[in-house]
């Protein structure tokens, strides 16, 4: 890898470096931002400021070209990596899978199959 190609690693390697912080960043804002308390710990804060630049680079595409491109996936700046982070985060809320949450609905089957029998 180092040896192939004098000089290419590394530029990206301070890419991946500043989408580390660009993701750390904008997933703590939007940790910020949207009310409420989220155990998704330091990694995950990252995670979600990263794929929030995913999103946000998509719903930038859309509103800027009312097209969805699939084969240019571009990364946001650091308001639409905020913007798509906030997002992520609202969906990963309301679909319940946060940690320590149950479904009700599992449990209450699960009672009343024991109980029917």
């Amino acid at each position: 890898m180092l040896s192939g190609y004098p000089g290419t690693w590394l530029p990206m390697l301070a890419f991946i470096v500043v989408l580390l912080i660009v993701g750390l960043i904008a997933g703590a804002l939007a940790r910020l931002l949207v009310p409420g308390r989220d155990p998704i710990g330091f990694l995950g804060t990252i995670v979600l400021g990263v794929l929030g630049s995913f999103v946000g680079g998509i719903v930038l595409n859309l509103i800027e070209y009312h097209k969805m491109f699939t084969h240019s996936i571009r990364l946001a700046g650091i308001i639409g990596s905020i913007i798509g982070a906030i997002i992520l985060l609202i969906l990963y809320r309301l679909s319940g899978h946060e940690r320590g949450h149950r479904r009700s609905g599992y449990r209450r089957s699960y009672r009343r199959s024991r109980s029917w029998r």
